[in-house]
């Protein structure tokens, strides 16, 4: 295994480190915990939090900022954070509004995210409420999950959740909104080469030169078969056929996300897209906007992922008004 780190136990800490480094108008660090919050708390109105297991960079502190999150908890690589720090962090951003948790569905996530909430509910009086993202639909229940697993559309949810809270509603109203986009949002994925968790030492699963894995998770999860590497088109194929299956997309506006996994050339992501919008054309689909890059990664993985976002007024509204954060940014 080849890391440009210093040492296993220190990864997590000294990337968070850093990014509040270099990052100082937009984020700053809990003391001893691998919690962000906006450098600049937003005040009166209602606040997000949101968080994980890292590897998944710039998920999800890279979108605590204006327009976003106000929060993001970090677990070990693969591993969600516990209920204490999320507790914090949820102390940290309420400003008498309350706080909404965008959680992704994995046990672990939604169990201390849950458990958390409950304690700054009774505790210190905070309203808190929740969502969880379940976009993908490879696969329904694994190791990780009961149901559908919360993948890169997850990042729609930060997005449209958050530039509602900035309007000054209520949490009701943004928990609605985030609730909307999660009914309205599908994704699945793939891969060719794995990633290697730090601790592990050893790649997460085995593909030969000649395999692909379609409907992998963001973990490295099993997904729905390994198959024999086909060209990038019959790859966009064979997702966009789940995806479409799954919602009624013809005829409606969309938003679409080509998401790479960590270690995927931008040159292979803007090919994948070329696909996406043909085949979205050809079937009455209109994309309204479209996000390629590094959204929601999983280490040095090589991959993508397609999301594909149904919207209406209300949400083309909130996707297009304006955020500032370090890996998302929207005039």
């Amino acid at each position: 295994m080849k890391k440009i780190i210093n040492a296993v136990d220190l990864v997590e800490e000294q990337m968070i480190c850093g990014l509040v480094k270099a990052h100082p108008d937009y984020l700053k660090k809990i003391d001893d915990e691998l919690i962000v919050v906006r450098a600049e708390k937003k005040e009166g109105k209602v606040a997000l939090i949101s968080g994980g297991g890292s590897g998944h960079e710039p998920a999800h502190a890279g979108y605590v900022g204006k327009g976003m999150l106000d929060a993001a908890v970090a677990g070990a690589v693969y591993t969600s954070p516990s209920v204490d720090p999320i507790y914090e962090g949820i102390k940290a951003i309420d400003a008498g509004k309350g706080v909404l948790m965008v959680i992704k569905n994995y046990t672990g996530d939604v169990m201390n995210f849950e458990l958390a909430g409950e304690q700054a509910e009774e505790d210190d009086d905070i309203k808190v409420a929740k969502v969880v993202v379940n976009d993908d639909v490879a696969v329904d229940g694994s190791l990780y999950t009961v149901g559908r697993r919360g993948v890169a559309g997850t990042i729609f949810v930060h997005k449209i959740a958050g530039a509602k809270a900035e309007t000054g509603a209520e949490l009701e109203e943004v928990q609605a909104v985030a609730q909307k986009v999660i009914d309205n949002v599908r994704t699945m994925g793939m891969a060719i080469n794995p990633s290697t968790v730090p601790a592990a030492g050893v790649p997460g699963f085995e593909l030969s030169e000649t395999e692909m894995e379609i409907g992998i998770g963001i973990h490295g999860e099993p997904g729905v078969k390994k198959a024999d590497l086909e060209p990038a088109d019959a790859i966009v194929d064979q997702l966009l056929d789940k995806i479409l299956a799954d919602i009624d997309y013809v005829g409606s506006d969309v938003a679409v996300m080509v998401n790479g996994c960590g270690g995927t050339p931008l040159m292979e992501l803007y090919i994948v897209n070329n696909r996406v919008a043909d085949v979205l054309a050809e079937k009455g689909i209109n994309i309204y906007k479209t996000y390629v890059g590094n959204y929601m990664t999983s280490l040095e993985c090589e991959g993508f992922s397609i999301s594909l976002l149904k919207l209406d007024d209300e949400l083309k509204e909130l996707l297009d008004a304006p955020a500032d954060t370090p890996a998302f940014k929207q005039i």
